[in-house]
This record gives structure tokens, C-alpha cells and sequence, in this order.
């Protein structure tokens, strides 16, 4: 028997009451802009998979079920190339994660009876597998891209108006992800007082996750970009955003793949692949672990709170353990 407190909403409407939950905890702090984003859209995704008339508590695991699946094969509209078919693992991920936190809150308030996500049975491997392809680039693609980025500082494009020219600013956006692998949200939070000099070494003031900051030194060619867009390439105008579209406004989190396909244009063919700011967030995490940098550094120069955590944003490289091997440190020569 239906309980009598249950409340018989729809999809729809249960779908916007927790987007206002979402958006006041966003307002008292609880909740980053960042995350309340991705809330807001991956719900707003279920809502319209699942279909926004139907009662919500009318939902079964097998419902659910098609949902992940429906969205796995979804088209990402944020890659340019049709061949890269559906949703990432990693998007598939985010998407049930928040489907499911939905769905807590939803048996809390008496939405449904039963969470259908106890139910549903979908696996890693139907929706696509755990991993399609690797994230982050070899280090001849990551050398390709930053020299193509190099490449932009160099000589001043001619075309376009003046007040249009972003070769700078796209040329400074690919080397602090491709060398520091920031989250694309601190990236585009970032303020020109955030980035000061100390000792003669350049640092940023990276605001991160959950209220914590953490103080990188550029490395030397990232600085002298630096200092060259703040000098000329950068709008003059009141606004503290490190990074400006050529309006003048603060960039948005969703410009910065184009900036990075745009410099990927320059990129030799042989070396181009595409990919996304948090790929090269991986790519980060991947060159420095494979080049020996101290797992601690490595942690502190990414914002991760847990050694644990680096495990995710390691990516084999090719080659490698011959290369290990071949250095194995049990047979090098007495010195």
C-alpha cells in the first residue's frame, strides 16, 4: 500500500525542486558554482531521457537502466569530430553519480518509495567500458601541442582586428594545463592578483576544491607567456580576470576547448590528437609520474587532498616499462 506522505510528482517537477535545493546550497557555500553546473545539466539530461510527464515514482531500475544507457550513446556535443561517438566513461560516470544523488534525495522527501538506483543493473561495459580510449597524450602529442602553443607567441597573426587577437592568451591557456593540469573551473576563476613573483620565481595562487589553495611555480617558458599576454595581450580593462574573451569579458569554462582545438590547427598531423582540458589534466599527472617527480609534489601541484587519488590520472605510456627495465636500477654499475 502507497504510503500517504508520498508525494506523486512528476519527473519534471521533481526534477526543478531539486534544482532549487541545488542552487541554495550553491548561495550558503555548500555547493561550488562548478558542481551546482554540473548537477543542473545532468539532471536536466535524466529529466528529458526519461521523460518529463512520467511520474517519478513510477520509475524502475530497468528505467533507469535505459537512461544510462540512452545517455552513454549520447552524442558529446563539446568534441568537434563526429568520430568520437558517444559519452566518455568519465561523463557516464559523473552523469549516474548525480542521477543517483537525484534519487537519495528523492527517497528522502517521499518522492518515491524505493530508489531505483538499488535496482538498476546496467554495467561499466554495456555503457561503453570503463576506458574507450586514454586521456592523456604521448609526450611526442603533449611536445606537438605545446610547441604549437610556443609557436603562437612568436610572430603577430596579422589578421582580424587588433582588439580580436587572442594568440597569446590561447598560447598561455594550453601551457598552464598542459604543465600545471589545473581543473578547467580554476583556470577560468583565475585573477591577474592571483599569479605573483617570489625570489625571482613566478607562482599562481590556485583556489581549488572545497575551499583550498595551493601555490604552484610556474615553470620558466610558462612565465615569460605570462608575462608577455599581461603586457600586451591582454584588454586593458577594469575586470581582475587573468583570462578575457577579445569583448573583455571573463572567459567561460566552455570557450576553453575551443582555444584548445583552435591551437591544435597548428599542431604537425602526425602528432595532433584530439583533446579535452581535463585529458591534459591527465597528461600532467601522467608526464611528471613517468619522469619521477615525487608522488607528494605531483598531488600537491594537481589540488588532490589523497596520494590515492593520482591513481585515476595515470596513464601508461608507451614504452615504458622497457624503458624501465632497461634502467633497472639493480643492475646499473657500481659507482
Amino acid at each position: 500500500m502507497r504510503p500517504a506522505d508520498l508525494n506523486r510528482l512528476t519527473v519534471h517537477e521533481s526534477a526543478d525542486r531539486y534544482l532549487d535545493l541545488v542552487r541554495a546550497r550553491t548561495v550558503t557555500g555548500a555547493l561550488s558554482p562548478a558542481t551546482a553546473e554540473v548537477y543542473a545539466r545532468d539532471i536536466a539530461t535524466f529529466a528529458e531521457l526519461s521523460g518529463h510527464d512520467l511520474v517519478l515514482d513510477d520509475l524502475t531500475g530497468e528505467d533507469v537502466d535505459a537512461v544510462l544507457l540512452a545517455f552513454a550513446r549520447k552524442p558529446d556535443g563539446r568534441r568537434s569530430s563526429p568520430a568520437t561517438g558517444g559519452q566518455s566513461a568519465a561523463s557516464q560516470s559523473r552523469f549516474r553519480r548525480s542521477v543517483s544523488a537525484f534519487f537519495k534525495h528523492a527517497a528522502l522527501t517521499g518522492w518515491v518509495q524505493i530508489d531505483p538506483m538499488t535496482t538498476a543493473t546496467v554495467t561499466a561495459r554495456d555503457r561503453g567500458g570503463l576506458r574507450p580510449e586514454r586521456r592523456a597524450l604521448t609526450r611526442e602529442q603533449a611536445q606537438g601541442l605545446v610547441g604549437a602553443a610556443r609557436s603562437l607567441t612568436g610572430t603577430e597573426p596579422h589578421e582580424g582586428r587588433r582588439d580580436q587577437r587572442t594568440h597569446l592568451r590561447d598560447a598561455l591557456i594550453v601551457m598552464l594545463l598542459s604543465t600545471l593540469g589545473p581543473r578547467v573551473s580554476e583556470l577560468v576563476r583565475a585573477n591577474v592578483e592571483d599569479f605573483y613573483t617570489n625570489d625571482g620565481i613566478r607562482y599562481w595562487r590556485i583556489f581549488g576544491k572545497g575551499g583550498r589553495t595551493r601555490d604552484i611555480p610556474l615553470p620558466g617558458d610558462v612565465a615569460d607567456v605570462l608575462d608577455a599576454y599581461l603586457r600586451t595581450g591582454r584588454p586593458a580593462t577594469p575586470d581582475k580576470a587573468l583570462l578575457l574573451s577579445w569583448r573583455g569579458r571573463r572567459l567561460a569554462r566552455g570557450d576553453v576547448q575551443a582555444v584548445i582545438d583552435r591551437v591544435q590547427r597548428h599542431v604537425d598531423p602526425a602528432q595532433r590528437r584530439t583533446v579535452t582540458p581535463h585529458g591534459l589534466r591527465h597528461t600532467t599527472a601522467t608526464h611528471l609520474l613517468a619522469d619521477a617527480v615525487d608522488m607528494d609534489a605531483v598531488r600537491r601541484v594537481l589540488g588532490h587532498s589523497d596520494l590515492a587519488t593520482l591513481g585515476r590520472y595515470r596513464d601508461e605510456l608507451p614504452g615504458e616499462l622497457e624503458v624501465a627495465m632497461r634502467t633497472h636500477p639493480l643492475l646499473r654499475p657500481p659507482r
